[in-house]
């Protein structure tokens, strides 16, 4: 992920974000997701730079987790919280709520996320 420039330093064209942006894309309806629901979410994971990074969608398989647990990022666990079945959300995460300093896989360090997240069901 990291560019090399001319005079050999290291730059990371991936950005971060200052807070957590919330936006609702589209409504949803009934209750709203609270600590201690199991959730179901169909989402897509991409870096600032747009490289998509995972998916839920293109595996044809929502993920579940429930609420409060901090088995997922403090982003989705703040995110997710309040979302009504059917409602979308884009959530900017920044690294500090996200995977920090160290980065996982193909997400470097340091770098912000943008998730597009799908409520389907509260159990």
């Amino acid at each position: 992920m990291n560019n090399i420039t001319t005079n050999g330093s290291v730059t990371n064209p991936v950005e971060d974000f200052d807070e957590l942006g919330i936006e609702i894309v589209k409504e949803g309806s009934g209750l709203e997701a609270v600590v201690g629901d199991t959730v179901v979410v169909n989402y897509e994971g991409k870096l600032t730079d747009g490289t998509k990074f995972d998916s839920s969608f293109d595996r044809g398989t929502p993920f579940e987790f429930t609420l409060g647990e901090n088995r997922v990022i403090q982003g989705w666990e703040e995110g997710v919280k309040g979302m009504k079945v059917g409602e979308e959300r884009e959530l900017k995460i920044p690294s500090s709520m996200g995977y920090g300093d160290y980065g996982v896989g193909s997400i470097p360090p340091k770098a912000g996320l943008i998730f597009k997240v799908v409520l389907v069901e509260i159990r």
